[in-house]
């Protein structure tokens, strides 16, 4: 049989087991709606794991012998949810939808690697502590990229990109230019805090529930200066981020091998 996808939704039942082995890699998008500034639109973390993953898959599928689920669109969201449009999971609700999850990939398909491409920053901290739980309690050899932070994107409080700026402003005029609200982006205000930044964000010795609405961030729900965003800037993290996954696939698949005993 001619191979001529590797998205899992293409295939058809009898098709699993001929071609998808326990070696094999799955590939799950898991993004966020939420607001994105007056300038992108609400799935902006959809569009971006969709299309980094479509891109891993394209460049490394034959390789490491990858396949791309479905997407996950609703995420951890409560910081921005005084934006209208705004969808949020609860955490106890998060953890127990990837646990299903996992129970049915498991139960469904003989790959026993998964790779969570994290459109969301705001999903990070728990995805943690429950890729522990995906391994333990379900056979899961899982990790997590964070595409920006995979691509080395540096952000400092005298400069942020945190939120809707230069950055992810740069990777939709990639992925999905028609999406992106250009006259919206021209007039967008940067302005903000350093200290606040610093002390809410950046400081590792405390942790804060920060909102996007705090002034002291930014401006209209955005935490950077998109202004300087370009579709070039969004290529080359694109493919940054995709070079990089070859080392994480390399890892994963060593990770799932046994220890050789002396």
């Amino acid at each position: 049989m001619a191979q001529t996808s590797r998205i899992v939704g293409e295939l058809a039942f009898s098709e699993i087991s001929e071609l998808l082995r326990d070696t094999s890699i799955l590939c799950l998008p898991l993004g966020a709606i939420e607001q994105h500034g007056p300038h992108l639109p609400l799935d902006t973390d959809v569009v971006v794991a969709e299309g980094l993953t479509r891109r891993i898959v394209a460049r490394w599928g034959d390789e490491f012998d990858l396949w791309q689920l479905p997407a996950l669109p609703v995420g951890l969201s409560r910081e921005h949810d005084w934006a209208p449009g705004t969808l949020s999971l609860s955490i106890a609700c998060f953890v127990a939808l990837l646990r299903d999850l996992a129970r049915s990939l498991t139960r469904a398909l003989p790959a026993r690697n998964l790779v969570i491409v994290n459109g969301h920053g705001g999903n990070r901290g728990v995805l943690e502590n429950l890729l522990y739980e995906l391994h333990a309690d379900f056979g899961l050899n899982a990790c997590a990229i964070h595409p920006f932070d995979l691509a080395r994107i540096e952000s400092t409080p005298g400069a942020p990109d945190i939120h809707g700026g230069k950055s992810e402003t740069s990777v939709m005029l990639a992925l999905a230019p028609d999406r992106v609200r250009m006259k919206r982006l021209a007039a967008a205000d940067s302005s903000h805090r350093p200290e606040a930044v610093e002390a809410l964000i950046f400081d590792r010795g405390a942790t804060w529930p920060w909102r996007s609405d705090n002034r002291g961030l930014g401006q209209d729900g955005v935490i950077g200066d998109p202004r300087g965003a370009s579709a070039e800037l969004g290529r080359d993290i694109i493919e940054r981020v995709v070079s990089e996954c070859g080392h994480v696939f390399h890892r994963l698949l060593d990770s799932q091998r046994p220890p050789k005993r002396g």
